[in-house]
């Protein structure tokens, strides 16, 4: 038995030092309560399949953040060829420990070569109950793992139906209720999600995060679209569910509790988060439902695999849509946005501007900076000076966006969201 453990370890130990690709790996850390950043939280990193052979020992900041630090993971190849079955991305453990806080342990965090993985965590305060640590094991991504395939619906629901509870428009919520299971599963637990963050979690699990930025975008739009249906139809609770979508790819989309996301993902949906798809003189989402396209094929739907490769032809993500979902299929952006003080201003602020939007957005870094000490404090004067800009640069590095120092619609949402989260204007009821 040790010396079989020896030869993985020696294994293990080669394909770290000689592994043909690597990609690269960031731990964020929050107060479950107050979304407020957990500082000097300890994270041991292991392979998993063997957790007490600890390759990497890091820490958190003042921003509840590690450095980024790169892992061994499998060829860029092996996720970008249809024909390849070998696992494209390696799986990592992770022990997270805070003074004040329940042990976390997440067992399958997905590295990807050339593609920075993060891995967002939630910390329960500690209390005297004695519970044991939190423990979250995340299943086979599902272009490799099996799964069962979409059960085809109507991509249009009536809304003509007796007592059927749909709508007035598409608004974008706040939060969702997550299903983890089949609709009829009573013993699954439902999850409340923010929006973004479901959708982030659901395109990491079901594509690749190498793939084109335009075959990301066609992904993830039609990911929107399908949820915004469920949304705006009220289609579980008016069969008398307390939730919003399912985590079954028969009925929804695979959504995994803890699981990481991939930057290249993440920050087309803060980009594209109020979009979705729409068909003239239809008021509704589409509901666009797709299917990997190898082991599953799936007419008049879009494929994942079909999407990479025309991605890789260099076609546009409304002209990847439109081939598979026809030429009157076209992008629409929600009206309203749920969970935000005020509504982006319709144009970028930048320096040199002044006026009641400026004043907002420094009001809202103020109150984010008390809890990430790291951004500087601003005055809050109402004009875009040199101060601003460095606070939204720092900012925009702390959160994931492109270090512009200029307040675009992703990073004026992200600082709203941002600012919710640690005032807790959002409250669940």
């Amino acid at each position: 038995m040790i010396d079989f453990m020896e030869q993985i370890m020696s294994q293990l130990r080669a394909m770290q030092t000689e592994a043909v690709d690597r990609g690269t790996l960031q731990i964020n850390v929050t107060s479950s309560v107050n979304a407020f950043p957990v500082e000097r939280a300890e994270i041991s990193i292991s392979y998993t399949g063997v957790p007490e052979s600890t390759l990497e020992k890091i820490q958190t900041d003042s921003s509840g953040q590690t450095e980024t630090i790169e892992l061994a993971a499998p060829p860029e190849e092996w996720s970008l060829d249809i024909e390849e079955h070998r696992q494209p991305y390696s799986e990592y453990t992770l022990s997270i420990k805070a003074p004040g806080f329940e042990p976390v342990n997440v067992a399958g965090t997905e590295i990807l070569a050339n593609v920075k993985a993060i891995q967002n965590i939630q910390m329960k305060p500690a209390d005297a109950s004695g519970e044991e640590d939190q423990v979250f094991v995340i299943p086979a991504h599902t272009l490799y793992g099996d799964y069962p395939p979409k059960i085809a619906e109507a991509e249009i629901k009536p809304v003509t139906e007796t007592g059927e509870i749909v709508l007035s428009r598409v608004v974008v919520p706040e939060y969702i209720v997550v299903h983890d299971g089949s609709p009829r599963d009573s013993t699954a637990t439902n999850y409340y999600v923010k929006y973004k963050d479901y959708i982030k979690n659901v395109a990491s699990s079901e594509i690749y995060a190498t793939w084109p930025e335009n075959t990301i975008r066609a992904n993830v739009l039609a990911i929107m679209s399908f949820t915004l249906n469920r949304v705006y139809t009220e289609w579980y609770r008016n069969k008398g569910y307390d939730f919003t979508i399912t985590s079954s790819t028969a009925f929804d989309h695979k959504w995994i509790p803890e699981r990481n996301i991939f930057d290249s993902i993440s920050v087309i949906v803060d980009e594209l988060f109020a979009d979705y798809l729409s068909r003239p003189n239809v008021r509704q989402p589409i509901l666009t439902q797709y299917c990997d396209g190898r082991r599953v094929s799936c007419p008049n739907w879009l494929t994942q695999w079909g999407s990479k490769a025309l991605g890789d032809q260099g076609l546009t993500a409304i002209e990847i849509l439109r081939y598979y979902y026809g030429d009157d299929m076209y992008i629409n952006t929600a009206q309203e946005i749920s969970g935000i003080p005020s509504s982006w201003p319709g144009y970028t602020l930048e320096q040199g501007a002044s006026g009641e939007k400026v004043l907002q957005m420094q009001e809202q870094l103020r109150v984010i900076s008390e809890a990430y000490p790291a951004i500087p404090k601003v005055e809050a004067d109402g004009i875009y000076g040199p101060a601003t800009a460095q606070a939204v640069e720092k900012f925009q590095s702390v959160f994931g966006l492109p270090v512009t120092g200029t307040v675009d619609y992703s990073t004026w949402y992200k600082i709203s969201e941002i600012y919710v989260g640690v005032s807790r204007i959002a409250e669940l009821v």
